[in-house]
C-alpha cells in the first residue's frame, strides 16, 4: 500500500466473547484523515494480505480509528492476528474509503445491523447524532452477542430497536419499511443472507433501488465452485484455478499485479475486465445491470461459471 499509514496499537477490549475492539493512533500524536461514515481500512495482517474493518469512532479530525474484529476460526488468520495485536505494536493501514456512505441529503435514514455488522452502522449513528439527521435503527444480535450495544443505546435512545430473534426483527422492519416517508434511505449491514431478504423485502414494499444500500459483513464464498482455467488474453498464459484456490490469488501466484483492499467483493479495487465466458459473481460491488455485460469479474470472490474464462491481463 504506497499510501499506506504506520500507526500504533493504543489499547484493545473484549466487547464479546468473540470480538474485539482496537484503537489505533498517530505515534507521532498527529490527527488523523477524516472519513465518511461508513468507511473501511484495509488492514495489512501478512505481506501481500490484508483485511478490510470498518471504522466505528469519530470521523471529523479523529485523533484515533477504532475496529472491531470478530474472531473467525475458521477464516485465513487474519481476525486471529487482530486479536494477538499488544498495545504498542505498528499496524500498516490503507486510507479510509467507503462504498456505505450516508445520503446527506436524505429525510430520513433507516439503518438495519446483523451481528458484527453493526460496526458500519454505528459510524452511521455517530454522524447521524453529530448533523442532527433523522434516523432510526434496529439491531438483530444474538443473546449475548451485541458488541457496541451500550454505544448504540446511549446514541439513539429511543430511536434503536433490538432484536434477539429473526421473528422480532421482522416485527420491527417490515412496518418500517411501510411506513418510512417520502425521501427515506435504507443501509443494512448484517450477513448475505440478512441483506438479500431485506434487500428483497425493500424491493416489494415499493422502495427504488437507490434508496436501498447495503453492505454485506460477509461476500459469497471465495471457494466451493467447480475449477476452471483463466486465460490471459494478452500473454496467452492459461491458468488452472482450483476449487479450493480463488481467482486474485492463483494470480498472484503467478506473479500478476492484481490490486486489492478488501478481499470480500465490496470494494471493488481488484475488479478485471472479461473478454469470454460466463462469470459466477458472488461480490457486492457491481450492479445487476453491470453484471448482466458481463465484461466484469472481482478476483478475489466471484469464479468463472463454466470450464474457462477469459481476461485482459
Amino acid at each position: 500500500m504506497s499510501d499506506e499509514l504506520k500507526l500504533v496499537v493504543a489499547r484493545t477490549r473484549m466487547l464479546c466473547a468473540d470480538v474485539r475492539e482496537i484503537v489505533l493512533d498517530d505515534p507521532t500524536g498527529a490527527i488523523l484523515p477524516s472519513f465518511p461514515a461508513g468507511s473501511h481500512i484495509a488492514v495489512e495482517w501478512f505481506p501481500g494480505q490484508r483485511n478490510s474493518y470498518s471504522l466505528t469512532g469519530p470521523s471529523v479530525e479523529p485523533e484515533r480509528y477504532s475496529i472491531s474484529v470478530r474472531l473467525d476460526p475458521a477464516g485465513r488468520g487474519g481476525s486471529r492476528w487482530a486479536h494477538e495485536l499488544r498495545v504498542g505494536d505498528t499496524v500498516r493501514i490503507s486510507p479510509p474509503r467507503s462504498e456505505f456512505a450516508p445520503v446527506a441529503t436524505a429525510r430520513h435514514h433507516l439503518l438495519l445491523a446483523g451481528g458484527i455488522g453493526v460496526t458500519p452502522i454505528l459510524s452511521h449513528v455517530r454522524a447521524a447524532v453529530l448533523w442532527r439527521r433523522s434516523f432510526e435503527v434496529v439491531y438483530a444480535h444474538r443473546s449475548g452477542a451485541a458488541p457496541h450495544l451500550d454505544e448504540m443505546s446511549a446514541l439513539c435512545g429511543d430511536r434503536l430497536t433490538v432484536a434477539e430473534s429473526r421473528e422480532r426483527f421482522w416485527e420491527n422492519v417490515t412496518p418500517a419499511l411501510a411506513r418510512s416517508p417520502l425521501g427515506t434511505h435504507l443501509y443494512v449491514c448484517g450477513p448475505a443472507s440478512m441483506v438479500d431478504a431485506v434487500t428483497a423485502a425493500a424491493t416489494a414494499a415499493g422502495w427504488p433501488s437507490g434508496r436501498v444500500h447495503s453492505e454485506p459483513f460477509a461476500a459469497g464464498a471465495v471457494t466451493g465452485g467447480t475449477a476452471f482455467t483463466a486465460r490471459l488474453a494478452r500473454s496467452g498464459i492459461e491458468l488452472a484455478v482450483a476449487s479450493d484456490i480463488s481467482l486474485l490469488d492463483a494470480l498472484r501466484e503467478h506473479g500478476a499485479q492484481v490490486p486489492s483492499l478488501c478481499g470480500r467483493g465490496v470494494c471493488g479495487e481488484c475488479r478485471l475486465t472479461v473478454r469470454g465466458g460466463p462469470v459466477d459473481h458472488r461480490d457486492s460491488y457491481l450492479t445487476d445491470d453491470e453484471r448482466d455485460l458481463g465484461d466484469s469479474i472481482m478476483a478475489c470472490v466471484s469464479r468463472a461459471a463454466a470450464t474457462h474464462l477469459e481476461l485482459d491481463l
